[in-house]
């Protein structure tokens, strides 16, 4: 076979046996199916240009053609193959596709490469450019890639000297890896939301989707399908027009562009400061955004551009526009509806619709308001209350029955016991006591009152002696004692004298309206 049709590949096979294993030139030929006389000319012009084996790294096959073959050979089509620099930041732009670029390509040059070479020619060129250009084709506006670095920073307390860590936050555009980073005293859901929105005010602009890492701030439980998000992340993104996608566990290709920008802020910006002492996160911070602009102007290995430059090209003018308010931190909860259809909150007992009894609820709280929602419609509202222990309940809330017995009060119930006796209105106080507001344990002190009208006051005054000295709260306790005659077996110790004073789980009178 002689030279033509053979491939620069054969060429360089043919010089590695030839001048770097040291063959004898008819053993290379029966191995490469070429004459011995080709092996010869090659070596032969390979030592003419002052070469040898292993030839220079960076000698492309062209160049390697024009030594072997010289004027024997014909110059390769110059195809004008545009720059893959070029096409990869084209194919960042909105709508744009490869095959878009390859129909403006051989308008100008119709004998270029077909469309299959084009795409291929495209593939290998782009793997040259610089590792933090080629994580995929993300189009402009569209992604940030949002993350913590591994690393901390330590922050000494000029008061004490004690060390504490910072976190840093960081995030990337995916078209033109422009990078925003902050320190952060912790990695918990306050500091997450506030981290992004300075991004958005960072980056002037809100792109189309978030894409976190399965950071817990971000993601409570991570699944495949249907990852289950932390519901003020998802507020925040819904306030700025936004969606939340995060990455796919053991995906690496779906958060590799946040790897690498996060590997650069580690090393461009964590080290250079490894030596520097900071006091505070705000010392830190300021350190940080100096360096931010340095990275943000440092043009790239293989690209003769800088992220900055990109950005203002690309992300820029696709980004949606900020809302007229910052969003403002909402607090976000879960909670079970107890059977006395309320919820606890920090403590305090908020009412729902008594028909949601057992089901689980959203919860947003404000610092006035709380906010009940039940698959996302929200079901009941109250103003926020500090007060553990406390209830804040909606007579709307309530079945009709339970209604009804608002109507009472604890006065009204304290005063109709008293006609029994001591024992029966330290009872019916302890009940109301009990619940977590009073107005909860009218029906069963109701009930216990009513039990007069079937036993002497005398009895039930007893049954609510007994109940108080084996510590029950419910009525049909105290009619078990009546049943049983209970009340009539003597209590081995005296008498239990209790009063407001002396009983321990009851409220005061201010409680109930001061007693009047």
């Amino acid at each position: 076979m002689g030279r033509k049709g053979l491939s620069m590949r054969n060429v360089r096979e043919i010089l590695r046996l030839k001048m770097g294993m040291g063959l004898k030139a008819r053993q290379v030929a029966r191995s490469c199916k070429v004459s011995h006389s080709t092996v010869l000319d090659y070596e032969k012009r390979i030592k003419e240009a002052g070469l040898s084996w292993p030839l220079p790294e960076d000698m492309d096959d062209i160049a390697l053609e024009r030594i072997v073959c010289g004027n024997k050979s014909p110059k390769p089509l110059k195809r004008n193959m545009p720059k893959i620099s070029y096409l990869a930041q084209e194919m960042r732009r909105k709508h744009v596709t490869l095959f878009l670029l390859w129909q403006e390509y051989i308008e100008s040059y119709p004998a270029g490469y077909q469309y299959s070479q084009f795409c291929q020619l495209y593939s290998d060129g782009k793997k040259k450019l610089d590792l933090t250009m080629r994580q995929g084709e993300h189009k402009a506006g569209e992604k940030v890639f949002t993350d913590y670095a591994g690393d901390t920073f330590s922050v000494v307390d000029p008061h004490t000297g004690e060390i504490e860590e910072a976190y840093l936050f960081v995030a990337v555009m995916g078209a033109s890896s422009h990078i925003y980073a902050e320190a952060v005293p912790d990695m918990k859901g306050p500091g997450w939301l506030s981290s992004h929105i300075n991004a958005f005010e960072y980056f002037g602009g809100v792109p189309e989707i978030i894409v976190p890492d399965n950071t817990k701030c971000a993601v409570i439980k991570p699944d495949r399908y249907e990852p289950d998000l932390n519901l003020a992340f998802v507020d925040m993104a819904a306030h700025y027009d936004t969606v939340i996608i995060p990455a796919r566990v053991r995906k690496p290709r779906d958060k590799a562009k946040v790897e690498v920008s996060v590997q650069i802020a580690e090393r461009w910006i964590m080290a250079a400061l490894r030596n520097r002492t900071f006091f505070s996160i705000t010392e830190i911070n300021e350190a940080v955004w100096e360096l931010l602009e340095v990275i943000k102007h440092r043009r790239f290995k293989q690209m003769n551009t800088t992220r900055w430059e990109l950005f203002q090209k690309l992300d820029k003018p696709a980004l949606r526009p900020l809302p007229n308010q910052r969003y403002q931190f909402l607090e976000w909860a879960k909670a079970k509806v107890h059977i006395d259809y309320h919820i606890a909150v920090n403590k305090h007992f908020y009412s729902v619709p008594h028909q949601l009894v057992g089901e689980q609820v959203d919860v947003r709280l404000s610092s006035t308001i709380v906010e009940v929602l039940y698959k996302n419609k929200r079901v009941a509202s109250h103003l926020r209350s500090y007060l553990e222990g406390k209830t804040t309940t909606v007579i709307d809330h309530l079945p009709r029955t339970h209604q009804e017995y608002m109507k009472w009060t604890p006065e009204r119930i304290i005063s109709w016991a008293a006609e029994t006796g001591p024992n029966t209105v330290a009872m019916v106080k302890k009940i109301m006591d009990s619940r977590p507001h009073p107005a909860l344990g009218f029906k069963s002190c109701l009930g216990i009152l009513s039990l007069s009208r079937k036993y002497p006051v005398e009895r039930l005054e007893a049954a609510c002696r007994r109940g108080l000295k084996i510590n029950v709260t419910t009525y049909k306790s105290i009619k078990s004692i009546l049943e049983r005659g209970l009340d009539q077996i003597p209590l081995k110790e005296d008498a239990v004298q209790l009063t407001l004073s002396q009983h321990e789980n009851i409220r005061g009178k201010e409680y109930y309206g001061g007693g009047k």
